[in-house]
Parts: structure tokens; C-alpha cells; sequence
């Protein structure tokens, strides 16, 4: 059972009640303060700022749909902002050194069941939830994070997190603080999609991981498309027009099935105008790479990725479905295969749904991405907590009921 839903704006009591504001932790050979605020998630502190991106770059999982640049565009341009609110964790005092944010809201209904949850906060464009924690401080901040949520009262249910990468460290950290409070911290689902990872070059790579037959058949395919025109590899420039190149990654992307389906970027002024803030933001901050395949000066195939040391993660990509017999689009990624030879970048997610086939035909490694639940305090937030757990059990054993082969029934002229 999926949790869904937007996020609903909070009422009730106030988010921290002054006990909850300032929260006593033990570290290793030291003792220290630790703080706790919350702010709405739109808040623009220059200082708070500054402190975003200092956690961002000291983070111990780079996720780059949790830095200030790319929640800023989401909360200016996409309705599922509403409602949600930035947990902020301090060592010392507010404004000191940061090392937790927490997004959240709290939804009405946890998949099928009406029961109000705390969970964090994600919008349909960002394809990870892994909070920014800092190195070597992860366990301290979800021991804050999960103090805090107890002591408020409308924090309410069960805490839900989606979008972990299961056994790194902010992960295993959360397993390490729940653990410390005496409460488990569930996998309720789990998917795994394509990574890019190897020290391998990027020729060997592709030599490595996909078989001679297909080769053959892409070289053949990239034959023909040169055949068409003047075909060119092309990257985005620090001296180029980013607006140019947004234009016609939407108008690529919205001539093909998204379009027709109106879930294209371009579909609505809103998802329009945060793909470029987004862009705008990756670009000033040096985490933006625009990759494209151009015939005749115009535009067949473009991919975005987005770099956040020593990661990197393949946002979107489009092609010209009017020349899918050619392949564009994995033409394109071979292109992208070069990553690997980025010193700083050690993997590439795809952020591709689980056996794209595309994808997973040119990537050989799998990461596995979770969603996991922790009760809060109290025996009406544990009640939730196992009601909701019964109910994913029960849906689960259901599917694993309905996937069991029937037993062969004998033919009754053979009996």
C-alpha cells in the first residue's frame, strides 16, 4: 500500500511547542545542543540560504531535488507546496551550524486508509527524498527530527518517508535512531531502477555491458540517421542561450506522447515555468548539464542531468517520435556514457521508472529505493502505526496470493 496524495495545508496545534525547540543529544566524546525550528518551506533568509547550500555540499547523500535552487522552483511554481514546512535542525543554536533539513507536511490519507500522516514532502518532479543530513551527523538529526515530530501535537499517525536509498547512510541512520527509541523503522515498498557506475571507461562500458548483436544494430541505426542530414552532438555552453535550449526541450518533449497525454512540461504554465527555474537555478550554481542531438540545426534528441558531487542524476529527456525508427534517444545516451570519465562523478541515477527498457539495457547496476514508516510516540500514534502496517501486510499476501501459479487440473478424459 502506496501512500498518495497532496499535501494539505496544517492546523491544529502550534508545529513545536517551546519543549520541543531545544533538544539535548549525546555525541561521540562530546555533548552538545542541539536545536529545532520550523519555518515555512518558501523561507528566503539570505543567512538560511547560506547555510542550505553550505549542508547541501557537506551532505553525507548528495540529492539534488532537496537543494534550496531546485525546492524553490517547486514551491513558486507547483501546487504541492501547499501546506508543507521545513524542519530545520541546528547544532548549538538556531542559525548555527545546520545539519538537518526535513521537509514535510501532513496528508490526510495514507494510501486507501484515512488516516492522517506526517510525510515528507516531494512533488511529482522530484525523484528522490533523501533529507540533507550532514556527514557524520545523521543519527543525531533524526533523533531531533523524531523528537520534535513527537512532542507536536499535530504531528499526527505515523511518520512515512519516501524516496530513501535503502542502506545508505541516511538510511541506516534512521534505522540507528529509531532503533535508539525503541521503535521500528518498516521497508513498506521498495523498487529498484537503472544506476550508471563503473571505473570502467566509457567505451568498455558500452563494450561490457551490451551485447555485440545490439551494438552492431545502434551503429547501423546512427548509419541511417546521418543518411537524413547533418547530424550533431551538442553541449550547453556556459556562453549559450539557456532559454533557447529550455524552449526546444519543451517543444520536443510536448510533440510527442506527453503532449497528447497533457503531462507534457509545457502542458501548464506552472510545470512550464519550474522546469526553467529549475534549469536556471542547476545552471548558476554549476550542477547543470544539457546534452542534445541536432539534425539539421534542429533538435531530435535532449537529456538534462544534474550534478551534486560525487553523484549525479538524470532529470528528463525527450525525443522527436517522428524519427523513433532511428533511436535518437538512445543515441543520445550512449553521448551521455561520457559521464564516466568525470573524476567527481561517481554514479548517475536515472530516476527512471523500474525495467525502463531503454535505460536498462544501456545501465547495467541497480539501486534499490524505499519507502519506510516509524511510529511516532503515543499509543494512538502506535495504534496508527500497526493498523497501517496490517493493512500492507494484508494487501501484500493478497498479491503474493494472486501471483501463485493454479495447480494443473487433470483433464477430465484422463482421469
Amino acid at each position: 500500500m502506496q501512500p498518495t496524495g497532496m499535501a494539505h495545508r496544517l492546523a491544529g496545534a502550534p508545529l513545536l511547542p517551546p519543549a520541543a525547540a531545544r533538544l539535548r543529544e549525546r555525541a561521540p566524546a562530546a555533548d552538545y545542543t542541539i536545536s529545532v525550528d520550523v519555518v515555512p518551506l518558501s523561507a528566503g533568509d539570505p543567512r538560511y540560504a547560506r547555510a542550505w547550500d553550505d549542508l547541501a555540499r557537506a551532505a553525507s547523500e548528495p540529492n539534488v531535488f532537496a537543494e534550496r535552487w531546485f525546492v524553490a522552483a517547486g514551491v513558486a511554481n507547483l501546487p504541492q507546496g501547499e501546506g508543507a514546512r521545513m524542519l530545520r535542525v541546528w547544532r548549538g543554536a538556531p542559525g548555527g551550524e545546520l545539519i538537518g533539513l526535513f521537509p514535510f507536511a501532513i496528508l490526510p490519507r495514507y494510501g486507501r486508509l484515512p488516516l492522517r500522516h506526517v510525510q515528507n514532502w516531494l512533488h511529482h518532479h522530484s525523484f528522490l527524498g533523501t533529507p540533507l543530513l550532514r556527514a557524520g551527523q545523521e543519527q543525531a538529526a533524526w533523533t531531533a527530527i523524531l523528537t520534535a515530530l513527537d512532542q507536536t501535537p499535530s504531528a499526527v499517525g505515523l511518520l512515512h518517508i519516501n524516496g530513501l536509498v535503502e542502506a545508505g547512510p541516511v538510511h541506516r541512520a534512521l534505522i540507528a535512531a529509531a532503533a535508539a527509541l525503541h521503535r521500528p523503522c518498516d521497508v513498506v515498498h521498495r523498487i529498484e531502477r537503472a544506476l550508471l557506475q563503473s571505473e570502467l571507461t566509457p567505451v568498455a562500458y558500452y563494450e561490457a555491458t551490451v551485447r555485440k548483436k545490439k551494438r552492431k544494430e545502434l551503429k547501423r541505426l546512427e548509419t541511417r540517421l546521418a543518411e537524413q542530414g547533418a547530424v550533431v552532438l551538442r553541449r550547453l555552453q556556459s556562453g549559450d542561450d539557456l532559454t533557447s535550449w529550455c524552449d526546444d526541450f519543451l517543444r520536443l518533449e510536448n510533440a510527442g506522447w506527453k503532449g497528447s497525454a497533457g503531462s507534457a512540461l509545457a502542458a501548464t504554465p506552472g510545470t512550464d515555468r519550474f522546469f526553467r527555474d529549475a534549469l536556471a537555478g542547476a545552471h548558476a550554481a554549476g550542477r547543470l548539464e544539457m546534452i542534445r542531438l541536432d539534425l539539421d540545426g534542429r533538435a531530435i534528441a535532449m537529456l538534462v542531468n544534474l550534478y551534486a558531487s560525487p553523484g549525479a542524476f538524470s532529470f528528463k529527456t525527450a525525443f522527436d517520435e517522428d524519427l523513433a525508427r532511428f533511436s535518437p534517444g538512445v543515441l543520445l545516451q550512449l553521448e551521455n556514457l561520457a559521464v564516466l570519465d568525470r573524476p567527481d562523478i561517481a554514479w548517475v541515477d536515472s530516476c527512471a521508472v523500474e525495467q525502463h527498457p531503454m535505460i536498462n539495457s544501456l545501465w547495467a547496476q541497480r539501486r534499490s529505493v524505499v519507502r519506510v514508516s516509524v511510529p511516532l510516540s503515543g499509543w494512538r500514534r502506535g495504534a496508527a502505526f500497526r493498523v497501517a502496517r496490517a493493512a500492507e501486510r494484508t494487501a501484500d499476501a493478497l498479491k503474493n496470493y494472486r501471483r501463485r501459479p493454479r495447480p494443473t487440473q487433470p483433464d477430465e478424459a484422463d482421469a
